[in-house]
């Protein structure tokens, strides 16, 4: 590995135009990318920041109300933010689309169309036009010196970066005319667009992708894949922060001890990735990163702030009334069968916790089909084998093909040769992938009729676009084909039965989890899907750690916890951060015995 020296000297003062921040959700990308901003901003750089993320939480890191359009960011001359609403991208795309008609065609006709891009696909390609329009086109970004591109976590950022080659393929391949998105001669400007947003992307001169990970495995693994991943779509300047860096003060202390050991090994274990490429690494903080001070100090190597000060004694409780993960596996195990959710902000430990409810209830006797819906899904590792438990992963190529067979065995059954080719003409647009993995997740859903499902799902943002687009799927699927599944049909009626569905939301005693879990939670029961109960991981706060950053954590996760219990749940159980790692049966088996 490159000293911080050298990093800092590569990355912080001869920065590429664009800077893309990504990683496994948690991992510290967004306090990196705004930190790395304001840095540049300080230098005497003119910045903008720009969220790709559907759940983004720049607002709260750097304390100034965003939209889709820039704004200047208080106390940092220079620096403009942004955050791409997908929502409010696919109005103005409709709108675009629709608008030169108005007048000229009938109400109906209008109405059609306005209907046929109302899909998924249309709000996916809308968020995507305007990061195509930063990324590729030069005028829109001439005001700035270096754009900073705060991305959702690495599963989503890998599906927006492809869909620039993706659209590109498809738009050279088409020859009917028509897309998912309307008449494709109203699409031709875009062509050029994302033709160059690839060129930029691949233009080492230009780009640099910086890859964030904690000293975890899970996230370790997950940035080595995505280094490759990125690498084969011709991103090739890369280099890596390791976030959150623990040194223990107090070796004798065994919260502290097992923290440090955990991530040696996890160091030790990724040493060929590491070797790979340039690699910074950046210390554990006993606070948030949220507003600017604390944000110029992340990247000062000297700087110490006010609250790294720990209180004498031991960490001291949260003084409120909690449950036990497994008060919630008993409840959920006394109805036999049904779905359970697991939602929250990327990073936050969802991938464990579903696993753990579900090796729990396949260890009580219960048949559990454990899945997910993340792209970026290790939930199979984190599961390990055991006895009634079946793991799955929702595959998004797979899909793609086997839906592609049903629509053409379907609706193109009938059709004549023309017909058939224009068809599997349009199965070819990037859009068939997501009414493909809504139609699995659907099939998913439903299986919990006869047994337990247990659903891991991606990051906030990425699942509220697909809770969201429920209604439009049901549109396009039954446009494609000449019949809609039942499990289909009966998705919505499902998620919003709270006999059938327990939604988890998982959540870290910190700001921006917490305050990200309850918008989630209003988004939910504006659909009409009521949580179950809420999670509160990996917490300090009850270690009983004598070690001074970890029990300076541990008093700054009481105020969230307490926020969590007395003003946002009605059920809440608290997971305390454990020892070993939680991968497989019997380690997971830790979460349950911590409040015992």
């Amino acid at each position: 590995m490159t000293s911080q020296t050298s990093l800092l000297a590569g990355l912080l003062k001869a920065p590429t135009r664009y800077l893309f921040f990504t990683g496994k959700g948690g991992v510290g990308k967004t306090s990196l990318a705004c930190a790395t901003a304001v840095r540049l901003a300080d230098s005497g750089k003119r910045v903008l920041l720009a969220s790709t993320d559907p759940a983004s939480n720049l607002d709260e890191v750097l304390a100034v109300k965003l939209s889709s359009t820039a704004c200047d960011v208080p106390s940092v001359p220079g620096l403009k933010a942004l955050n791409i609403d997908p929502q409010t991208a696919a109005q103005e795309y409709r709108e675009k689309m629709v608008g030169p008609y108005r007048g000229i065609l009938p109400e109906a006709s209008l109405r059609s169309m306005e209907e046929q891009l109302s899909g998924a696909c249309t709000l996916e390609i809308a968020a995507f036009d305007e990061f195509s329009k930063l990324l590729g086109d030069p005028l829109a970004t001439a005001d700035y010196d270096h754009v900073v591109f705060d991305t959702a976590p690495t599963g989503h950022t890998l599906r927006l970066l492809s869909l620039a080659s993706a659209w590109t393929g498809f738009f050279q391949d088409n020859t009917s005319g028509a897309s998912c998105l309307g008449p494709l001669a109203g699409l031709q400007k875009q062509r050029a667009l994302y033709e160059s947003s690839v060129a930029a992307l691949a233009d080492s001169a230009r780009t640099t992708l910086v890859l964030v990970s904690r000293a975890q495995r899970a996230a370790l693994t997950e940035a080595e894949r995505t280094s490759k991943e990125l690498a084969a779509l011709g991103v090739k300047n890369q280099c890596l922060i390791l976030n959150g860096i623990f040194q223990a003060q107090t070796p004798s202390d065994a919260t502290a001890a097992a923290l440090q050991k955990r991530s040696c090994d996890a160091l030790e274990e990724m040493k060929p990735f590491l070797r790979a490429l340039p690699v910074f690494e950046i210390p554990l903080r006993p606070h948030n990163l949220v507003g600017i001070q604390a944000l110029r100090a992340l990247l000062n190597p000297g700087a110490m702030e006010d609250a790294t000060a720990a209180p004498t004694g031991s960490a001291t409780a949260t003084g409120v009334e909690v449950e036990s993960l497994d008060a919630l596996v008993d409840e959920i195990a006394s109805t036999g069968r049904g779905l359970i959710m697991t939602m929250g902000k990327g990073g936050v430990g969802k991938t464990t916790i579903a696993a753990a409810i579900a090796t729990e209830l396949a260890r009580r006797g219960f048949p559990v089909h454990l899945s997910t819906t993340d792209p970026a899904a290790h939930i199979a590792a984190a599961a390990g084998q055991i006895a009634g438990l079946q793991v799955s992963r929702i595959d998004p190529a797979a899909e793609t093909r086997a839906y592609g067979e049903y629509v053409m065995a379907t609706a193109g059954k009938d059709l004549d040769t023309d017909g058939r080719a224009l068809l599997k003409e349009e199965l070819l647009s990037p859009c068939t992938e997501e009414i493909a993995v809504f139609r699995a997740f659907a099939r998913t859903v439903a299986q919990g009729e006869n047994g337990f499902v247990v659903l891991d799902t991606a990051p906030t943002g990425h699942t509220l676009l697909l809770l969201d687009a429920t209604e439009a799927y049901h549109r396009e699927v039954a446009r494609r084909a000449s019949d809609m599944p039942e499990e289909v049909r009966q998705l919505l009626p499902r998620l919003r039965d709270v006999l059938f569905t327990r939604v988890v939301v998982v959540t870290l005693p910190e700001a921006t989890p917490v305050h990200e879990a309850a918008a989630l939670q209003e988004d939910l029961r504006r659909a009409k899907i009521e949580p179950f109960a809420w999670v509160i991981n990996q917490g300090f706060s009850e270690s009983g750690s004598i070690d001074p950053l970890l029990q300076a954590r541990g008093q700054n996760e009481i105020p969230f916890i307490r926020e969590v219990v007395e003003g946002l749940a009605d059920r809440v159980a608290l997971v305390p951060w454990v020892a070993e790692e939680p991968v497989g049966p019997a380690k997971l088996q830790q979460l349950f015995a911590a409040r015992k």
